[in-house]
């Protein structure tokens, strides 16, 4: 008997949240840690910036105020966005079958078609969004601003002009963004240095490159991708980054929001059958995402176009 495959599925507000979680918190950056994720937020959230300085003076039986407070902000405001595409259930329909009768080496088999299109679906997304996050431009369809554009725009942030990096120079390179991190943020438990995947196989290798029994754990030639550090600061890949480029600031410093339980958040997929006579399914997914910094002034940004 053939595999029945009419579909009327909709998730949205809450319901939809497992599917966007995968979608939007899915990305390299994102699932490592690489950013502080602020969910929930309904329209937008505020930043705030402190600075504090003359707290302390000699005592005296009064109560006196010393300190110089700076409150400033920035402001995270998610835009909306959204996935409408249509396909036809015959296009796909073997691909599924296959999978849902074993046919396949995964583990996690997609229990209805719906599942399988939102699966493929969140996939792409979940990658595109990564990229986004990094180098989007909200002139572009369907981008927010990046964290690149963000930096780029921001007069308070540490530039250092980038060069061609190999095996050869990217430790010079590396040392310069390390030179060139704030004494107040140096040793903080979460500072990183975000490297371009380019960046991070030019480091591998010379690592690799220094001898037998040298690099890190005296692994040789032999390096890994996971736990490396520069001179006692924790190197992250992020995906996204743009070749040649890289970033030293506390994660804490750079955020992630969308609103995953908002009632504007939604994953439906729709056969059209019953409506049209056709095969063809419709998908639609709206969501909420954006990216900001807090301090651009502790933040050091390696890149060309500086």
């Amino acid at each position: 008997m053939a595999t029945t495959t009419n579909i009327t599925t909709t998730y949205a507000g809450e319901k939809a949240m497992p599917y966007l979680q995968a979608a939007l918190l899915e990305g390299n950056t994102i699932r490592n840690g690489g950013v502080t994720v602020r969910p929930n937020i309904k329209y937008k959230q505020v930043l705030k910036k402190v600075a504090m300085s003359d707290l302390i003076k000699d005592g005296t039986c009064d109560f006196t105020p010393t300190a110089t407070i700076d409150v400033t902000e920035n402001v995270l405001e998610p835009l909306e966005f959204q996935v409408n595409y249509t396909l036809c259930k015959k296009d796909f329909r073997s691909d599924w079958d296959a999978i849902s009768m074993g046919l396949s080496a995964h583990d996690n088999l997609p229990p209805s078609f719906a599942d399988f299109i939102i699966g493929k679906t969140v996939a792409e997304v979940a990658s595109a969004n990564e990229v986004i996050v990094w180098q989007g431009d909200s002139d572009n369809e369907g981008e927010f601003d990046g964290f690149e554009k963000i930096l780029g725009d921001d007069a308070d942030v540490i530039d250092i002009a980038s060069t061609s990096i190999d095996s050869s120079n990217v430790q010079a390179e590396l040392r310069k963004i390390l030179n060139a991190i704030p004494q107040e943020i140096y040793g903080k438990e979460d500072l990183k240095i975000y490297i371009a995947t380019d960046i991070h196989r030019a480091y591998v290798s010379s690592l690799a490159l220094a001898g037998d029994s040298m690099g890190y754990l005296n692994q040789g030639a032999n390096q890994g991708f996971g736990g490396l550090q520069f001179e006692g600061i924790n190197l992250f890949v992020a995906n996204g980054l743009s070749a040649g480029k890289a970033v030293a600031c506390q994660t804490s410093n750079l955020n992630f929001g969308t609103g995953l339980l908002n009632d504007t958040n939604e994953v439906k997929v729709l056969d059209m059958a019953s409506l049209d006579g056709s095969q063809n399914v419709r998908f639609i997914m709206r969501y909420t995402a954006a990216v900001n910094i807090q301090y651009g002034a502790e933040i050091v940004y390696y890149s060309p176009s500086v």
